[in-house]
């Protein structure tokens, strides 16, 4: 018997693609649902200061407040601006804001959470007229972010 030698390489079969665009939307489709778009425009800067406990806040009931440094500052300056969504604003404006907050979210301003933002630089006594606002807007829930250390 005479034994039979094959001529000619093996070659490796071709890698089917066909379900790279099944992959591909499955991906998308999972970015696309576990992103969440940023509700406001940040116009002022903040370093926020460091904690060793903080927790996560729900965000129903909650009413966010920036204090730093704008952003379009000139060289030099120093001044902290508040922001209030979508705009700067002064401290007189944040009775009007926690009202049309309220209204918007469709809830007791005693039940919203104020999110106090506050850069690390930020003078005690801006920060208690904040304070003297959202009292005198019936807004007692406060809480300050922070960064989380180890």
């Amino acid at each position: 018997m005479a034994v039979m030698a094959k001529k000619g390489k093996k070659e490796v079969p071709a890698l089917s693609t066909s379900s790279l665009p099944d992959i591909i939307f499955m991906l998308l489709f999972f970015f696309m649902a576990a992103t969440t778009m940023r509700e406001t425009e940040p116009m002022v800067t903040v370093s926020m200061p460091e904690a060793h406990e903080i927790t996560e806040l729900d965000k129903k009931n909650l009413v966010n407040i920036w204090m730093g440094k704008p952003l379009n500052a000139a060289k030099g300056e120093d001044a902290l601006k508040i922001q209030l969504n979508d705009q700067t604003g002064d401290v007189e404006d944040i009775q009007n804001f926690i009202a049309a907050s309220a209204v918007t979210k469709k809830m007791d301003v005693g039940a919203m959470v104020v999110n106090l933002r506050v850069d690390e630089g930020a003078t005690v006594g801006k920060l208690t007229a904040v304070k003297q606002e959202l009292r005198k807007a019936d807004a007692l829930n406060i809480s300050y972010a922070a960064k989380a250390t180890n």
